[in-house]
């Protein structure tokens, strides 16, 4: 969400993930998905660089919590299939070939 102020009003929230266009004509005007308009005190492009944060800001989160994930479980190799083992009788056998 980023938080944007009403024009002579208070502040909010908007997803920006629902604005379909904002048009500077001169006050900036935020139109949504649904239709739903608002005019804003911030200028067309200090909107533009609150979304841009804003999504700077998820993909930055995102990394970093694969990254934490990776580091706290780190990929498991399996072991080697054993490729001869030891008969009852103590001499060594070569085990078949396995496909994985």
């Amino acid at each position: 969400m980023i938080v944007v102020t009403r024009l002579g009003g208070p502040t909010f929230a908007v997803n920006p993930d629902l604005i379909e266009r904002a048009e500077a004509s001169p006050d900036t005007v935020v139109t949504l998905v649904d239709g739903t308009k608002y005019v804003i005190a911030e200028s067309l492009d200090e909107l533009v660089e609150r979304i841009r944060t804003y999504r700077a800001s998820v993909i930055a989160a995102a990394a970093l919590a694969e990254h934490v994930l990776r580091e706290a479980s780190p990929a498991q190799t399996p072991a080697p299939a054993p490729t001869r083992t030891r008969s009852s009788d103590g001499t060594v056998v070569a085990l078949p070939h396995r496909d994985r």
